[in-house]
């Protein structure tokens, strides 16, 4: 396209530029409406050519560019813009294209399913486990081994190494799955992200002994991460996915045909795992870290020696030389989203003149408190206090916003912080009090809070909680059961007006309101967990009455627990496994959403188990719905729709995530046919479907392709 409106102009004879001069520039007026048109054509000509190409080409072109090369779309439902981030035709054509040149390739198999999921994955070819027999004249030392009970080698997984009998069951197949046959090629994909946690204190777990820690600072179990990105590049297959560190690999590794240790492979700075002691911190030598099993806390570590445990997370130094200083530690562990605050790029909002005041290492204040006696000194209208590392404070907060003020209590992007509330008085209670005045605003982000919860009361006009955690029942201990499973981590106390918690988790809320003189409080919770500690226990309520005064609108959220509230406006996509109850029935609506029978709700669409027992009902149409056949087929249906989850406690690095075998009625039942629950953004079921599709266009004849979760 050119620049110059007048480049037709300037091509016609002066003499005839001159006399147009002279009659007000009629000839150029038209010649500009003629060039537009030459620009149109030239455009179009020139992106007919740009249509050759995939990378190029209009979006029109790309199912055309699709079917010259033989590409079929996958059903996979519904799209939307938050799907096409892992369902994109275009992207999907292009790698098409790429492929078919190496189609019947096994090594394409590793590249279609991480290109199409997005997942880690590795192909394996099953008929290299199978035990054989061989010929002594060509002997292949590395296949057929039989178990070895002195070894280390993987007994289940990827990276199997002991030979096993055939399995003729088809690994393909959708109802119990045999994966060790001659044609079977197994796509391993790893589904949990790897999350770092950066120089963070240690918990001393001293109801033990003062030598026993944790390297979770919240005092619990867990299960130490592979960090791809730091893994050598000569350490071994398994180092390049984020697989939880097993014992034996931590303990021995095969490199280059010998055994040697594995912990140089994981320990490190810049490694998956890291421990500092003394004053100041210096970091302990890989020579002192011995694996262990410190399941029961037997072990017994002397002189300079650590004893560390991955599969659990555990610590222990020599009896006669716990540390004299804090242990700070720096680990990964596994979660299936960015949820809940973390080491992870989250988006930051903030007022443009807010007044910031930073805490933590080489920041002006050290302390929360701190910067909490200067925002109060300044008083200004808009005030953020942002952490800057991911370390352990211990702090008793109090909050008083005055009118039209706003504080934001957050992480800085890329850190973890945890805020260990408790009483600095007999009087106070120790959690984290918020008070307002009028038009008050208070923000909690990308914050870990735990020993005591979060109160608002007084005139606060609305809270928001985004990328944080209120530690559901106020802590958990070493298995990650809650230690006061009954307290709510969020008491509502006649304020605020809204409260919002977006990607987080929290506990139990709590709501103490006066009907007569305020309006509901509207809550709206979006890709959050709400987690009650149990089904039995009100994840939503007030303390002496039937319904809590709120008005709920539940989004692509988690509740384990049960709701009791005056309306849901809206709950969508979501799952409830605590029976609802709901004071005003003829406001709101639920849309595909699990309810459990009983449930007092609004008006539902297309829920479960509403849907089964519409189908059952189906079935025994003008037959006794008394009958003992239909009550056992409709009981037999609800309880097959019930939400199954690898995982309820929080701390578990498979927490809230549906399981494998939950139906698929839970697991597509969405608007969009991705799964209900908090996790409905990552499409999982979507991308399964697809990269299902994708394999099997690409897998020789008489092979078998199947893909197998491995978390």
């Amino acid at each position: 396209m050119s620049g110059n409106p007048d480049r037709l102009y300037d091509l016609i004879p002066v003499v005839h530029r001159m006399r147009d001069a002279g009659q007000g520039y009629p000839l150029r007026a038209l010649l500009r409406v003629i060039g537009e048109q030459v620009d149109v054509v030239e455009q179009d000509i020139a992106q007919l050519y740009e249509n050759w190409f995939i990378e190029t080409c209009e979006d029109w072109v790309v199912p055309y560019i699709g079917a010259l090369v033989g590409y079929q779309p996958a059903d996979t439902g519904p799209r939307n813009a938050g799907s096409d981030r892992f369902l994109e035709p275009r992207r999907d054509v292009a790698n098409a294209i790429r492929f078919r040149s190496r189609k019947g390739a096994f090594s394409i198999l590793d590249d279609i399913a991480t290109s199409q999921s997005g997942w880690p994955s590795r192909a394996v070819e099953f008929y290299r486990w199978l035990a054989v027999y061989q010929n002594i004249n060509a002997l292949q030392m590395r296949r057929g081994h039989t178990f070895d009970a002195r070894g280390h080698a993987e007994l289940q997984g990827p990276f199997n190494q002991i030979a096993r009998t055939v399995d003729v069951r088809r690994i393909s197949t959708a109802r119990t799955v045999g994966n060790a046959n001659i044609p079977d090629v197994g796509i391993y994909v790893w589904r949990l992200k790897p999350y770092s946690v950066t120089h963070t204190l240690a918990y001393c777990h001293d109801e033990v002994s003062p030598n026993c820690y944790l390297f979770s600072p919240l005092g619990s179990d867990t299960r130490l991460f592979n960090n791809p990105a730091a893994a050598p590049p000569r350490g071994g297959a398994d180092l390049k996915y984020p697989s939880p560190i097993r014992r034996r690999s931590f303990e021995r590794r095969e490199v280059n045909g010998k055994m040697a240790s594995g912990v140089p492979f994981y320990y490190g700075e810049d490694k998956s795992l890291a421990i500092w002691t003394g004053d100041p911190a210096q970091l302990r030598p890989v020579g002192d870290i011995v694996p262990a099993d410190l399941s029961d806390w037997t072990s017994r570590p002397y002189g300079d020696q650590v004893a560390v445990d991955p599969e659990r997370g555990r610590i222990m130094f020599p009896p006669d030389a716990p540390p004299k200083n804090a242990v700070w530690v720096s680990y990964t562990y596994g979660f299936s989203a960015d949820m809940g605050g973390g080491e992870y790029v989250r988006p930051i909002r903030q007022a443009a003149k807010a007044t910031l005041y930073q805490v933590g290492t080489g920041a002006p204040f050290a302390t929360v408190t701190t910067a909490l006696a200067q925002w109060r000194t300044d008083k200004p209208e808009g005030a953020v206090i942002e952490i800057v590392d991911s370390s352990v404070y211990f702090e008793s907060i109090h909050i008083v916003l005055e009118d039209k003020q706003t504080l934001q209590l957050r992480a800085a992007n890329g850190k973890r912080p945890v805020l260990w509330m408790v009483k600095a008085q007999a009087q106070q209670s120790g959690s984290l009090t918020v008070e307002g005045k009028g038009r008050s605003w208070f923000i909690l982000d990308g914050v870990i809070i735990t020993g005591r919860g979060l109160r608002v009361q007084g005139e606060v006009a609305g809270v928001a909680i985004r990328h944080a955690t209120l530690v559901p029942g106020l802590g958990i201990d070493c298995d990650c059961n809650p230690r006061r499973a009954s307290d709510p981590s969020i008491e509502l106390i006649d304020a605020p007006l809204c409260l919002t918690i977006e990607h987080s988790i929290v506990g139990r809320i709590l709501v103490e309101r006066d009907e007569a003189r305020t309006d509901p409080v509207r809550i709206l919770i979006s890709d959050s967990i709400l987690d009650a500690t149990g089904r039995e226990r009100v994840a939503l309520g007030a303390s002496s009455k039937l319904c809590a005064y709120a008005t709920l609108v539940l989004l692509r959220s988690t509740v384990f627990g049960e709701l009791q509230t005056e309306a849901i406006e809206l709950a969508e996509d979501s799952i409830i496994i605590g029976e609802i109850m709901v004071c005003r029935r003829q406001k709101g609506c639920m849309r595909f959403c699990y309810a459990p029978p009983g449930s007092r709700t609004p008006r539902r669409y297309r829920c479960q188990p509403d849907l089964v027992e519409a189908a059952v009902a189906v079935l025994f149409e003008g037959q006794d719905k008394q009958s003992d056949e239909y009550q056992d087929m409709l009981e037999g249906e609800r309880l097959r729709v019930a939400p199954d989850f690898n995982s309820m406690r929080y701390g578990n690095s498979k927490y809230a995530q549906l399981a494998n075998a939950c139906a698929i009625e839970i697991s597509t039942g969405a608007e969009d046919e991705s799964e209900m629950g908090a996790f409905h953004d990552l499409y999982q079921s979507r991308r399964l479907a697809n990269l299902r599709a994708r394999i099997a266009d690409s897998t020789p004849a008489g092979i078998n392709a199947g893909v197998i979760l491995t978390s």
